[in-house]
């Protein structure tokens, strides 16, 4: 009898768990870039003496770029260009964008709207490419939580918050804002050359037989229940400190209420994984936080009466956010095709960015009409549509 032939050598169990690590501390750095860029490069545009009405179109001018860029990049994956490629490209653009921009707007506001337009398609990609590698490996190794990779951005976004307030009160934010984002990319280009293959053959195999993937009914009603939960939270992203101020929180309690939100996200993204009830059921996880962003906007135009509502209702943000991306992170892992994945990736991050770009326009309109108690109250039907279409999508065909 001839002795069988050795079986191949298994990978190490740690090495799923180091390819997480490195996810984590990739998304860390993305969502710190983002946590600087959101609060301080409106500053910077300002202490430039650029009027208001340009500081708006240029802050609204990435929304744009992005709505219509993300999903032609995020079709390049199924086309075997490679979610790593994409990643190393996009930042390596982002800190080159970045590092140019004090030149650009030093030639006038023309230049530096044209930069501001590549720095945003650079960056499109950058999210769905690592939700795209961090499902990639869950699939891979059912071991692995996505949720607690994808705490490593909430955790990034935070610090990054935090701590830029005083980074920038040191060094001050003309020299220093565009220069931390483009170091922060350049560290997200050498995490993103870091992280190896591990993208599976589904992209390449697509490729190479020409294939064109169906995505099924129940997945564009679990995206679109997404991008309506997330969009419910335009009103409060735009106009929550100035309504709660108005109520009579102090500046100091409603930066505590931000603070309550995002460490309630921390927490349900560290704990998700271990509840059986919410394990693996994406379509009970966006139903869950439709029913939250429900309960959160209509207790908030009840707080009119009772500002300290205000805190306890920011808990709620673990759930219509964090549950609400859990859910559709999950119908994604379930229910993309194979080589259509990040067609579908790109697809969500269009549709959420189009929806979240509207309600912000509406609800700006809804508040100069009626205050925060219309805008909103504008939000509620657009967590009633994430809840109908969530639970449309648990009946629809999966295939």
């Amino acid at each position: 009898m001839r002795p069988d032939p050795p079986s191949p050598p298994r990978p190490p169990a740690a090495a799923p768990r180091r390819a997480a690590l490195r996810l984590g501390l990739l998304y860390a750095v993305v969502f710190a870039g983002i946590g600087v860029a959101m609060p301080f490069l409106p500053l910077w545009l300002a202490e430039l003496g650029l009027e208001p009405g340009l500081i708006g179109a240029l802050v609204a001018l990435p929304i744009l770029v992005r709505i219509g860029a993300t999903a032609p990049l995020m079709g390049l994956v199924d086309r075997g260009a490679g979610a790593r490629r994409l990643l190393v490209a996009g930042s390596l653009g982002l800190a080159l964008t970045y590092g140019l921009m004090p030149a650009a707007a030093a030639a006038g506001w023309p230049l530096l709207a044209a930069l501001i337009a590549v720095n945003a398609v650079a960056g499109a990609a950058l999210v769905p490419c690592i939700d795209y590698l961090s499902l990639a490996a869950v699939r891979r190794h059912p071991g692995l939580d996505y949720a607690r990779i994808r705490l490593g951005g909430s955790l990034g976004f935070l610090a990054a918050s935090l701590g830029g307030g005083w980074l920038f009160g040191v060094v001050g934010t003309q020299g220093g804002v565009t220069a931390f984002l483009a170091g922060l990319a350049v560290l997200a280009a050498g995490g993103s050359a870091a992280l190896g293959g591990g993208e599976g053959p589904e992209p390449r195999r697509a490729a190479a037989a020409g294939t064109r993937a169906r995505t099924p009914p129940a997945l564009w009603l679990a995206m679109a229940a997404a991008a309506s939960v997330q969009a419910s939270h335009a009103a409060l992203y735009a106009f929550g400190s100035i309504h709660w101020v108005g109520l009579g929180l102090t500046p100091g309690a409603a930066g505590l209420a931000w603070a309550v939100g995002v460490v309630a996200e921390i927490a349900f993204f560290a704990v998700a994984g271990r509840i059986p009830w919410l394990h693996e059921a994406p379509f009970r996880l966006l139903g869950l936080g439709a029913g939250a962003a429900l309960a959160r906007w209509a207790g908030l135009l009840l707080a009119a009466g009772v500002p300290a509502a205000i805190l306890p209702l920011q808990v709620l943000h673990g759930l219509t956010f964090g549950a609400t991306q859990l859910g559709v992170m999950g119908a994604l892992s379930r229910l993309a095709p194979e080589g259509g994945r990040g067609a579908a990736q790109g697809h969500y991050a269009a549709a959420s960015a189009l929806a979240s770009a509207s309600a912000t326009l509406a609800s700006g309109a809804a508040y100069r009409a009626g205050g925060g108690p219309l805008a909103f109250g504008l939000m509620l039907p657009l967590a009633a549509c994430g809840l109908v279409l969530a639970l449309a999508a648990s009946r629809a065909p999966r295939r």
